[in-house]
């Protein structure tokens, strides 16, 4: 357990409570991520966060469904009902960046640069990735698995080692 005090987070949204139908479900996580995303300009460090809007998916951008599914494979990602019910965690997390219980990154992923926030306590991570300009958020998950907690602490120690 975390000494640190998370209470900024909103609540779960639960597919439970929407009678187990998909449709209603994704509608209500779709308006939140509409709230949080297109409605507001939610910007990280002074720089506006832009949208990956394509490939448009049934109405909903890219970066919604980077944010609720996972795959390798952009026409086969499948729903994660544990990213679905976080969808209102990602701008608040990359909103308390500075806050004790956050590490924060950078990365190189192929020739882009991304920023890693990383709230512990929670096991959630939100990867942002830098443009020209503007910010893209990139995806957002728990991270559930042993050696990924240590992969990511890592890239954290050598970063704060080293930082560019």
């Amino acid at each position: 357990m975390s000494i640190y005090q998370t209470e900024w987070l909103p609540e779960l949204i639960l597919f439970s409570d929407h009678d187990g139908d998909w449709d209603r479900y994704l509608a209500t996580i779709y308006e939140a991520f509409r709230t949080q995303f297109i409605v507001s300009s939610p910007e990280f460090r002074g720089i506006r966060l832009g949208l990956k809007r394509h490939p448009m998916i049934r109405g909903k951008e890219a970066t919604f469904w980077h944010m609720i599914s996972e795959g390798s494979v952009e026409e086969e990602r499948l729903p994660d009902f544990r990213r679905c019910e976080r969808i209102r965690w990602p701008r608040p997390v990359i909103e308390h960046e500075a806050h004790p219980a956050v590490k924060l990154w950078k990365n190189k992923r192929g020739a882009e640069t991304r920023i890693v926030i990383w709230l512990e306590a929670e096991n959630y991570l939100v990867i942002l990735s830098e443009r020209k300009g503007y910010i893209l958020p990139w995806t957002a998950y728990l991270v559930e698995q042993g050696h990924q907690k240590r992969k990511l602490q890592r890239e954290f120690e050598n970063y704060q080692k080293n930082p560019w």
